[in-house]
Protein backbone atom coordinates (compact mmCIF):
# COMPACT_ATOMS: atom_id res chain seq x y z
CA UNK A 1 0.00 0.00 0.00
CA UNK A 2 1.50 3.37 -1.00
CA UNK A 3 2.39 5.89 1.67
CA UNK A 4 0.72 8.75 -0.19
CA UNK A 5 -1.84 9.21 -2.94
CA UNK A 6 -2.14 11.97 -5.51
CA UNK A 7 -4.05 13.31 -8.48
CA UNK A 8 -3.54 16.07 -11.03
CA UNK A 9 -5.90 18.93 -11.79
CA UNK A 10 -5.63 19.87 -15.46
CA UNK A 11 -7.55 21.83 -18.05
CA UNK A 12 -7.50 19.91 -21.31
CA UNK A 13 -9.83 18.75 -24.02
CA UNK A 14 -9.81 15.85 -26.44
CA UNK A 15 -8.42 17.26 -29.69
CA UNK A 16 -9.90 14.43 -31.76
CA UNK A 17 -13.38 15.05 -30.36
CA UNK A 18 -13.00 18.72 -31.29
CA UNK A 19 -11.99 17.76 -34.84
CA UNK A 20 -15.03 15.47 -35.06
CA UNK A 21 -17.32 18.25 -33.82
CA UNK A 22 -15.86 20.65 -36.42
CA UNK A 23 -16.38 18.05 -39.17
CA UNK A 24 -20.01 17.64 -38.13
CA UNK A 25 -20.36 21.43 -38.07
CA UNK A 26 -18.99 21.75 -41.60
CA UNK A 27 -21.38 19.08 -42.87
CA UNK A 28 -24.37 20.75 -41.25
CA UNK A 29 -23.39 24.18 -42.61
CA UNK A 30 -23.13 22.68 -46.11
CA UNK A 31 -26.54 21.02 -45.82
CA UNK A 32 -28.65 23.64 -44.06
CA UNK A 33 -30.76 25.73 -46.41
CA UNK A 34 -30.20 29.02 -44.58
CA UNK A 35 -26.41 28.54 -44.48
CA UNK A 36 -25.82 26.83 -47.83
CA UNK A 37 -24.79 29.91 -49.86
CA UNK A 38 -23.12 31.78 -47.01
CA UNK A 39 -19.54 30.90 -48.11
CA UNK A 40 -18.80 29.89 -44.53
CA UNK A 41 -15.37 28.42 -43.84
CA UNK A 42 -14.24 26.95 -40.53
CA UNK A 43 -10.50 26.46 -40.06
CA UNK A 44 -8.96 24.72 -37.08
CA UNK A 45 -5.44 25.32 -35.83
CA UNK A 46 -3.62 24.07 -32.75
CA UNK A 47 -5.06 26.60 -30.31
CA UNK A 48 -7.77 28.46 -32.23
CA UNK A 49 -10.63 28.22 -34.69
CA UNK A 50 -11.50 30.78 -37.32
CA UNK A 51 -14.99 31.18 -38.73
CA UNK A 52 -15.33 33.23 -41.93
CA UNK A 53 -18.71 34.04 -43.45
CA UNK A 54 -20.77 36.69 -45.23
CA UNK A 55 -22.57 38.14 -42.19
CA UNK A 56 -22.31 38.25 -38.44
CA UNK A 57 -25.78 36.69 -38.21
CA UNK A 58 -24.45 33.65 -40.07
CA UNK A 59 -21.47 33.49 -37.73
CA UNK A 60 -23.85 33.53 -34.74
CA UNK A 61 -25.77 30.60 -36.28
CA UNK A 62 -22.53 28.70 -36.85
CA UNK A 63 -21.49 29.47 -33.27
CA UNK A 64 -24.75 27.99 -31.96
CA UNK A 65 -24.26 24.85 -34.04
CA UNK A 66 -20.65 24.58 -32.84
CA UNK A 67 -21.76 24.72 -29.21
CA UNK A 68 -24.41 22.04 -29.87
CA UNK A 69 -21.92 19.73 -31.57
CA UNK A 70 -19.34 20.26 -28.83
CA UNK A 71 -21.90 19.42 -26.16
CA UNK A 72 -22.89 16.23 -27.96
CA UNK A 73 -19.21 15.28 -28.12
CA UNK A 74 -18.79 15.81 -24.34
CA UNK A 75 -16.55 18.85 -24.79
CA UNK A 76 -16.91 21.54 -22.17
CA UNK A 77 -18.17 24.85 -23.52
CA UNK A 78 -15.65 26.60 -21.28
CA UNK A 79 -12.83 25.71 -23.68
CA UNK A 80 -14.13 28.24 -26.23
CA UNK A 81 -13.15 31.89 -25.92
CA UNK A 82 -15.06 33.76 -28.62
CA UNK A 83 -13.34 36.94 -29.78
CA UNK A 84 -15.22 39.83 -31.33
CA UNK A 85 -16.39 39.59 -34.92
CA UNK A 86 -14.14 41.49 -37.34
CA UNK A 87 -14.82 42.72 -40.85
CA UNK A 88 -12.35 41.49 -43.45
CA UNK A 89 -12.15 42.25 -47.17
CA UNK A 90 -14.77 41.30 -49.73
CA UNK A 91 -17.89 41.79 -47.56
CA UNK A 92 -16.75 38.96 -45.30
CA UNK A 93 -16.62 38.80 -41.52
CA UNK A 94 -14.42 36.62 -39.34
CA UNK A 95 -14.50 35.46 -35.76
CA UNK A 96 -11.54 33.91 -33.99
CA UNK A 97 -12.31 31.35 -31.29
CA UNK A 98 -9.41 30.77 -28.90
CA UNK A 99 -9.21 27.31 -27.35
CA UNK A 100 -8.39 27.30 -23.64
CA UNK A 101 -5.98 24.57 -22.63
CA UNK A 102 -3.81 24.30 -19.53
CA UNK A 103 -4.03 25.99 -16.16
CA UNK A 104 -2.61 29.49 -15.98
CA UNK A 105 -0.28 30.36 -13.11
CA UNK A 106 -2.95 32.63 -11.63
CA UNK A 107 -5.62 29.91 -11.56
CA UNK A 108 -3.13 27.33 -10.28
CA UNK A 109 -2.17 29.64 -7.42
CA UNK A 110 -5.82 30.32 -6.62
CA UNK A 111 -6.66 26.60 -6.51
CA UNK A 112 -3.53 25.81 -4.51
CA UNK A 113 -4.40 28.48 -1.94
CA UNK A 114 -7.99 27.22 -1.78
CA UNK A 115 -6.82 23.67 -1.04
CA UNK A 116 -4.19 24.77 1.48
CA UNK A 117 -6.61 27.04 3.36
CA UNK A 118 -9.46 24.54 3.58
CA UNK A 119 -7.67 21.22 3.89
CA UNK A 120 -4.74 20.70 6.20
CA UNK A 121 -4.05 17.04 5.36
CA UNK A 122 -3.28 17.52 1.66
CA UNK A 123 -0.61 19.47 -0.18
CA UNK A 124 -0.86 21.19 -3.54
CA UNK A 125 2.06 21.83 -5.87
CA UNK A 126 2.05 23.61 -9.20
CA UNK A 127 3.66 21.61 -12.00
CA UNK A 128 3.71 23.59 -15.24
CA UNK A 129 0.15 23.78 -16.52
CA UNK A 130 -1.25 21.34 -13.96
CA UNK A 131 -1.72 21.18 -10.21
CA UNK A 132 -0.79 18.07 -8.21
CA UNK A 133 -2.68 17.35 -5.00
CA UNK A 134 -1.03 14.85 -2.63
CA UNK A 135 -2.30 13.32 0.60
CA UNK A 136 -1.96 10.25 2.80
CA UNK A 137 -5.64 9.36 2.71
CA UNK A 138 -7.84 8.80 -0.36
CA UNK A 139 -10.83 10.27 1.47
CA UNK A 140 -8.97 13.56 1.88
CA UNK A 141 -8.25 13.59 -1.85
CA UNK A 142 -11.92 12.98 -2.61
CA UNK A 143 -12.81 15.91 -0.37
CA UNK A 144 -10.26 18.05 -2.24
CA UNK A 145 -11.83 17.06 -5.57
CA UNK A 146 -15.27 18.06 -4.28
CA UNK A 147 -13.90 21.37 -3.00
CA UNK A 148 -12.32 22.17 -6.37
CA UNK A 149 -15.47 21.13 -8.27
CA UNK A 150 -17.51 23.62 -6.24
CA UNK A 151 -15.06 26.35 -7.22
CA UNK A 152 -15.01 25.39 -10.92
CA UNK A 153 -18.06 27.48 -11.91
CA UNK A 154 -16.40 30.68 -10.69
CA UNK A 155 -13.17 30.02 -12.59
CA UNK A 156 -14.63 29.93 -16.11
CA UNK A 157 -12.32 27.08 -17.07
CA UNK A 158 -12.94 23.38 -17.63
CA UNK A 159 -11.15 21.22 -15.05
CA UNK A 160 -10.37 17.51 -15.19
CA UNK A 161 -8.88 15.24 -12.57
CA UNK A 162 -6.27 12.79 -13.83
CA UNK A 163 -3.72 10.28 -12.54
CA UNK A 164 -5.66 9.46 -9.40
CA UNK A 165 -3.32 7.03 -7.66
Amino acid sequence: MPSSYSFDVVSEFDQQELVNAIDQLRREVDQRYDLKDSKTKIDIKEDELSIVSLSDMTIESVKDILLQKATKRNLSLKIFDFQKIETIGGNMVMQIVKLKKGLSQEISKKLSKLVRDNMKKVTASIQGDSLRITGKNKDDLQAAINLIKKQEEELDIALQFQNYR
